[in-house]
């Protein structure tokens, strides 16, 4: 499920990040996005760390930088609209902050490169004690 997670969420992050690069969003205000602009900034991270995140590799740094942009995103462009996420329509925001932090501490999960790089240990069911 975890891979699943992982693989939804980064196809939707790609999805925001085509259509501000190319465009395509239904949105008036991401219809002609500079690259050098901060839309543009947003749409190349949610492009390419979407597909990073995709594939699993780098995930842990990549889903960090993600999270974070995330973070910035709601209170920059989110917030200032209202107290309220689905006033402001920044609960879109917050949710990839916090799926894009559970994979920075949960690791990638099956069907990933960095599991291939790395296998994460099998668990037994057995508590381990420190």
């Amino acid at each position: 499920m975890q891979a699943i997670l992982r693989t939804v969420t980064a196809l939707l992050s790609i999805e925001h990040g085509t259509a501000k690069l190319f465009g395509v969003s239904p949105d008036v205000w991401v219809a002609d996005v500079q690259l050098v602009s901060r839309l543009g900034l947003a749409g190349i991270l949610e492009a390419f760390g979407g597909l990073l995140i995709l594939v699993g590799l780098c995930t842990r740094p990549v889903a960090f930088v993600l999270s974070g942009f995330m973070a910035v995103a709601y209170f920059m462009a989110h917030a200032p609209r209202s107290f309220f996420p689905l006033l402001d329509m920044g609960d879109a925001a917050i949710l990839y902050c916090f799926v894009f932090l559970y994979l920075v501490v949960a690791r990638p999960g099956a069907w990933s490169i960095d599991s291939l790089k790395s296998p994460e240990p099998v668990s037994t069911g057995t508590p381990r004690h420190l």
